[in-house]
């Protein structure tokens, strides 16, 4: 019996979907719009002539790289008018912890914010490499830039990533830590904060104008505490919490009346907290939150 040459057609991209989601994702920082490329990814795979195609992983990867290059492009400006701190669209790991790559390195919500920074092409070859260990040589090809030029693009991406973060505590220390925070903060008792944050800790609040957050970000112990502690009341009265793996990190998703209004993570070192996320755009937390 003769195959469907569009039902083998989809059996090849079903393969690669997962790697392609997790390239776009950690090329866009959202879910959605990772989708999205996934989508056109598939169009174009469908109206290629896939006979000609010598590697359909290597073929794939580079119409969805492509892809996502252009989408961060306009993503950029986007950001630079949203109202309120931009956080990455959380996204549930327990089922797949490195969401299709061969390391779950440029997951984190710290590093997604990290990459923001560099510019799509530079975000692109880091992505390839640290994450899919994919080599230089096919970086290269899939970018569209010099094999010499892609070596120096992730050395930067690497220095950019290391020079804007600590040497993160291991997944158990850094729940503990979140679970510790959260007895603090519900409560708002301002000495336990003080004593679990770091010197500079950040906390950035992401409501996209949709909810009331804060627009800017909170800098420093003293401020941090004092800003968790002023909305404690509020904000958690009559407030469920479930833990869950956002971005292969250990976070909770806040709800009151069975329905999610956050998702808080925490970013932790030697020195105790760095940064607190609270994810409250509901656009953004729905497919967390409905796991």
């Amino acid at each position: 019996m003769s195959v469907n040459p569009l039902d083998l057609a989809a059996a090849e991209f079903d393969d690669q979907r997962s790697r392609l989601f997790g390239i776009a994702y950690r090329m866009l920082g959202s879910a959605a719009e990772a989708e999205d490329i996934v989508q056109e990814a598939w169009l174009r795979w469908q109206t290629a002539d896939r006979g000609a195609v010598r590697s359909v992983p290597a073929f794939l990867t580079t119409i969805t790289t492509r892809l996502a290059i252009n989408s961060a492009q306009s993503a950029r400006s986007r950001h630079e008018t949203y109202v309120g701190p931009w956080l990455p669209e959380p996204v549930d790991t327990s089922a797949d912890p490195a969401l299709g790559a061969e390391r779950g390195e440029a997951l984190e919500m710290a590093i997604l914010l990290l990459l923001e920074k560099l510019t799509p092409t530079e975000r692109a070859a880091y992505v390839l490499r640290e994450a899919f260990d994919y080599p230089y040589a096919q970086i290269s090809d899939i970018t569209g830039t010099s094999e010499a030029n892609v070596r120096q693009l992730v050395s930067r991406a690497r220095k950019h990533v290391a020079d804007g973060r600590r040497a993160p505590v291991d997944l158990s220390e850094q729940r503990r830590l979140l679970d510790a925070f959260l007895v603090a903060a519900r409560t708002g008792d301002l000495v336990a904060l003080e004593d679990l944050l770091a010197a500079d800790v950040v906390s950035y609040s992401d409501g996209g104008g949709a909810v009331r957050a804060s627009k800017i970000p909170v800098f420093g112990r003293t401020h941090v505490s004092r800003f968790v502690a002023a909305f404690a009341e509020k904000f958690w009265a009559d407030t469920e919490i479930t833990w869950v793996e956002a971005n292969g990190q250990p976070s909770v998703v806040v709800a009151r009346d069975g329905v999610a209004f956050a998702v808080v993570t925490v970013t932790a070192s030697a020195e105790g907290i760095d940064q607190v996320l609270w994810a409250m755009n509901p656009a953004k937390i729905a497919g967390i939150s409905s796991t």
